[in-house]
């Protein structure tokens, strides 16, 4: 037996012990959902509650009013092993992500490692990140920016799920807005002087489905009409749409974005508009996996008798901002079951799966597989080691 696994029961009878704290936490939030960078309420909560524990907090880390860094110090110098949290909403559906299960199993984890330990018996140390902005905001490459990374050794957080797997991949993302600029007129009296913004937006959807017969089969395409006129009688002079553009090949994101361009600039020639199409400058980068970090969680998954599960097939993947934490440092993002099979997610019902006891029971063991896997990279560093050499080559997944 490892030096960690020693102390792994103990960490599994905090977070028990915590049990009932957390899903108060987890339903306080869900109950309460804020947009990315508006997390002021969630901020508040998780500092409190990790302060309560004993752990030293340090609010607005990285120039971000809702980020946080707790500490969780060890016995002298040595790794940082960092633990992730999210904790913001979705547009009109709420914690359809489950980023209240993601934020308390975080929090869960640092808390359970400072009641069960004190002071890590080992050199070193564990931190919890809160990191805003998920859903939209990029609050993790915001933090990679401003150095709060700097130092980590190894980065670790868990996500809702319709099942249990430690791997998953995500895909590359860039978030990309067309607007068109036309000529206003009254629609019944003089059509014929005007010149159509709305009409380009939807030439623009049309080139963009007919383009997905020749995609790769792991690009996604999907996009919305954020503007498209002020009322039926006046042609609109102003319209646009925001699109996603995804891939596992960040290279191949930017095949997408050229034609995405050529697609908005057919759709303006045939309308007679003018068109600007703006990429924002952040691109969400895919996961690099690791593999012996991997193995890891998953041998913590059945210490604890919550073990994986074989891949469902049906659905997709998404794209996540830690996809470029993965980039910089060994990291990993594994899921954990908090709804049954088949529940989507950024769905209505997953949103109420967020807050049901299938849910309490996948934040339970996400804190405890988090803690005990950072204990293990902490407490070994010939593990952490190969973790890293794991994120030398590649990652080793497929």
């Amino acid at each position: 037996m490892s030096a960690a696994d020693s102390v792994k029961p103990k960490i599994a009878e905090a977070v028990d012990g915590l049990a009932d704290q957390l899903e108060a936490l987890s339903h306080r939030i869900h109950d309460h959902p804020e947009l990315a960078f508006k997390e002021e309420k969630a901020h508040a909560w998780l500092t409190e509650f990790l302060e309560k524990q004993g752990v030293r907090v340090e609010r607005g880390v990285g120039g971000l009013p809702t980020a946080f860094r707790a500490t969780l110090p060890g016995s002298g110098a040595g790794p940082t092993i960092a633990i992730l949290c999210e904790y913001d909403a979705l547009p009109g559906i709420g914690h359809a992500c489950g980023h209240n299960v993601i934020a308390t199993a975080g929090a869960g984890a640092g808390a359970a490692l400072a009641r069960a330990l004190g002071t890590l018996p080992f050199p070193g140390q564990i931190l919890v990140i809160g990191t805003p902005a998920e859903e939209g905001g990029a609050g993790k490459v915001k933090l990679l920016e401003a150095g709060v990374f700097r130092g980590v050794d190894a980065a670790m957080m868990i996500h809702g799920r319709c099942g249990t797997r430690v791997w998953r991949p995500s895909l590359g993302i860039i978030k990309v807005k067309a607007e068109f600029f036309g000529k206003a007129a009254h629609a019944s009296s003089w059509p014929w002087r005007g010149v159509n913004a709305l009409n380009a937006v939807i030439q623009l959807f049309v080139a963009m489905d007919a383009m997905r017969q020749q995609l790769r089969p792991d690009a996604r395409v999907h996009g919305i009409i954020s503007q498209g006129g002020a009322q039926p009688n006046i042609i609109p002079e102003y319209a646009s749409a925001e699109f996603y553009l995804r891939s596992l090949d960040k290279a191949y994101c930017y095949e997408l974005l050229r034609r995405f361009q050529a697609c908005g600039e057919g759709a303006a020639a045939a309308t007679g508009c003018q068109v600007k199409v703006t990429p924002e400058p952040t691109v969400h980068e895919p996961l690099k996996p690791n593999v012996t970090m991997a193995r890891l969680f998953a041998r913590n998954l059945e210490l604890i008798d919550f073990p994986e599960e074989p891949e469902g097939g049906e659905a997709g993947y998404g794209s996540t901002d830690c996809g470029n934490v993965s980039q910089v440092i060994p990291t990993i993002h594994p899921y954990v079951r908090i709804s049954p099979d088949g529940v989507p997610g950024h769905s209505r019902e997953f949103a109420e799966w967020a807050r049901s006891p299938l849910a309490r029971a996948g934040m339970l063991a996400g804190a405890k597989a988090l803690a005990m896997t950072a204990l293990d990279l902490l407490a070994a560093p010939p593990v952490l080691h190969q973790a890293q050499e794991d994120f030398s080559r590649g990652g080793g997944m497929s």
